[in-house]
C-alpha cells in the first residue's frame, strides 16, 4: 500500500485567494504538489521556473519534499523593492 500525507497548495493576489486541500504520495515535491493541485491550470500569468516558493512562510526549493500537513505557498514577484518603500515613506533617500 501507497502511504499518502495531506498538504495544501496555496496562492493569493489582492482580488485571488486560492488553496486547495489534496493527498499526495510520501516522497512528493513542491513541484509536483503544485502541479497535481490544478493551480497552473486554473490561475493564469505563474510561471513557476520563476515563482519562489515556500512552506509556512519559510523559502524553500522545488525539489524540496513535503511532509505531512505542509502548506506549500506560491508567492507573486514584488512590483516594489521593500527597503526603498520604507525609505520613501520615512523620507530618507540612503
Amino acid at each position: 500500500m501507497v502511504e499518502k500525507i495531506t498538504v495544501q497548495v496555496c496562492y493569493a493576489t489582492p482580488t485571488l485567494e486560492w488553496l486547495r486541500v489534496l493527498q499526495v504520495v510520501a516522497g512528493t515535491s513542491v513541484q509536483q504538489a503544485i502541479e497535481q493541485s490544478g493551480l497552473l491550470r486554473e490561475v493564469e500569468g505563474i510561471v513557476l521556473a520563476t515563482s519562489s516558493v515556500g512552506i509556512y512562510g519559510k523559502k524553500k526549493t522545488l525539489d524540496k519534499v513535503l511532509r505531512e500537513h505542509d502548506r506549500v505557498e506560491v508567492y507573486r514577484p514584488l512590483l516594489a523593492d521593500p527597503k526603498e518603500t520604507r525609505r520613501r515613506r520615512a523620507g530618507t533617500t540612503h
